[in-house]
């Protein structure tokens, strides 16, 4: 990967709806190098997707949050593989430092988040948690 391909991605991740042609206009290239080098990306396995981006006020799910997760022991993969079967949590991620797991939980009423985050703090190998409910987005 260079840096036109770096610059693509980027652009691409702002606006995905951009057209090859303002693409190319953009990274003053050709239409056809812009093209081609999408296809490669995603045959690759590098671009694995296109989404849509909403304002945080229009989604269903009003309450979002991060939770952090500690495990017990070698529980990693129980506890990984519980969590992706909870429709709530929306993202996993794995980290350095205190907390072993990040949780982005998604919910639309305090009644159903009470009940999500009881869920997983029943999880077995779920040593701690700690929750933060988030307010605002500045960027996405």
């Amino acid at each position: 990967m260079d840096d036109v391909d770096r610059q693509l991605l980027s652009l691409l991740r702002d606006n995905s709806r951009l057209s090859v042609v303002a693409l190319a206009q953009k990274l003053r290239v050709a239409r056809a190098t812009v093209q081609n080098r999408i296809a490669r990306l995603e045959h690759e396995g590098t671009i694995v997707g296109y989404t849509v981006r909403l304002k945080p006020e229009v989604e269903g799910h009003r309450i979002r949050a991060i939770t952090s997760i500690e495990i017990e022991g070698h529980h990693g993969e129980a506890v990984r593989r519980a969590l992706r079967g909870q429709p709530s949590v929306v993202a996993l991620h794995t980290t350095n430092g205190r907390w072993d797991l990040m949780a982005e939980l998604r919910a639309d009423t305090l009644e159903a988040f009470d009940q999500l985050l009881n869920a997983i703090r029943s999880i077995p190998g779920i040593s701690n948690t700690e929750t933060n409910i988030l307010l605002s987005t500045h960027k996405l």
